[in-house]
C-alpha cells in the first residue's frame, strides 16, 4: 500500500496544532469560521455525516468524506475520530488538493 499523503499532511497539521478533531470541536471550529476544511470519516454515523454536510454547506466550508475513524484518529495521534477540521488556510488548501488528486485517480 502506498503512503497516504492526505494522512501524512493531517499528521503534520496536527503536530502544528492546526487541526481540531471530534464532533464537538469540529462543529465549534466551523461555527466560529475557523475551519477551512472538514473531513468526516466514511464510517461515521449517518447523523454525523448529515449534520456536517448541512453545516459545511451553510458556512461554505469544503467537506470531504475520507478514511475510517480509526485511521483518521491514528493520523492525528489520537483515538478514533469521526470528524476533524483543519484550521490553517494554507494547510487546508494543500490537503484539499491531495484529496482531489486521490479521489480522481481511484
Amino acid at each position: 500500500m502506498k503512503p497516504d499523503k492526505v494522512l501524512s499532511m493531517l499528521g503534520l497539521a496536527a503536530k502544528a496544532g492546526r487541526v481540531v478533531s471530534g464532533e464537538f470541536s469540529t462543529e465549534k471550529a466551523v461555527k466560529a469560521q475557523k475551519a477551512y476544511l472538514v473531513i468526516v470519516a466514511e464510517d461515521a454515523s449517518q447523523n454525523t455525516q448529515k449534520m456536517f454536510t448541512n453545516m459545511t454547506n451553510f458556512y461554505k466550508v469544503p467537506m470531504y468524506r475520507y478514511g475510517v475513524k480509526e485511521v483518521l484518529g491514528r493520523a492525528l495521534g489520537k483515538e478514533m475520530r469521526a470528524s476533524l477540521a483543519v484550521t490553517d488556510q494554507g494547510l487546508a488548501h494543500s490537503i484539499e488538493d491531495k484529496l482531489k488528486q486521490m479521489l480522481t485517480t481511484e
